[in-house]
């Protein structure tokens, strides 16, 4: 098991970003997912409770509600995924929310197991209206996702935090984060994908806000993009080539749902395709 040094981390993804390659990280629901991205050459692995419902075929916003515990989903996850990427990072989702959760033992744990780091999911984030103000009153607010990424990164741990506003990505800056994610909202495409969503254009703009707001905080802070309509290579494309400080990409269903759904389609559509010949074609 690799002991992964978070300013290790930090120094090669600044390389990176002063050489101008691009960042890819990506969302693993199942052990093969990770060995496939490892074998494509991604940069960083985020496993979260959501990869597991997505490669069930579900939506990825199972991932908030009542189905499982996801910080106990997480450390099973660790058992399938973890021994099969050890050439690259793997982070873990947290629910930071969890009022029955030690924060900072559960840290230590999950960098105990080979985690190189963090990511705030499940997230209160993605929620939005009455009832996000409700949680926000009821102590179950983003500001313990945003404490969560302080206490990682006092710990050691490399953080990647989503983050849904200009507000949140100051927060996010300040409290330490290494990488913050922009999100755009759940991605669009495929059998379970949404199809409410802004458009690319309504994300460079939002995008150029955040990371604006992340460097007046940081001017060293890395951001990539993610989500709603960034679901495919030119859509990443488009994106960064229009924001400047945006410096890659952070699939997950763009990473392993949507490319499943494909091959496993197209795959079955070539064999349902053979015609079988009469037997005096095959002898002649």
């Amino acid at each position: 098991m690799k002991d992964w040094n978070r300013d290790e981390l930090m120094t090669h993804f600044q390389g990176m970003v002063a050489r101008g390659e691009t960042i890819v990280g990506g969302g693993a629901g199942t052990g093969l997912s990770a060995k496939s991205e490892e074998a494509g050459g991604i940069d960083l692995i985020v496993i979260y409770n959501s990869g597991r419902y997505r490669m069930a075929g579900r939506g990825s916003l199972a991932g908030i509600m009542p189905y499982g515990n996801a910080n106990e989903i997480v450390r099973e996850m660790a058992r399938e995924v973890l021994p099969v990427a050890q050439k690259t990072p793997v982070l873990a989702g947290v629910c930071a929310t969890d009022p029955f959760v030690f924060m900072e033992s559960f840290l230590a744990e999950l960098k105990a197991m080979g985690f190189a780091g963090v990511q705030n999911f499940p997230t209160v984030g993605l929620i939005d209206g009455t009832f996000r103000a409700n949680l926000e009153e009821t102590g179950m607010s983003y500001a313990l996702e945003v404490e969560m990424v302080r206490k990682a990164r006092q710990a050691g741990l490399f953080t990647t935090p989503y983050v849904f506003s200009a507000e949140d990505a100051a927060a996010m800056t300040e409290a330490g984060a290494d990488i913050i994610v922009c999100h755009m909202g759940l991605t669009t495409g495929g059998s379970i994908g949404a199809e409410t969503a802004m458009d690319l254009d309504d994300c460079v703009r939002a995008i150029n806000e955040w990371s604006a707001a992340a460097r007046a905080v940081r001017d060293d802070i890395i951001v990539l993009c993610h989500g709603g309509p960034i679901a495919d290579p030119e859509d990443a494309e488009y994106v960064l080539a229009r924001c400047e400080h945006c410096h890659g990409f952070y699939g997950a269903s763009s990473m392993e749902r949507l490319p499943t759904e494909r091959a496993l389609t197209e795959q079955t559509r070539a064999f349902k395709n053979i015609r079988r010949g009469s037997k005096a074609e095959v002898a002649g």
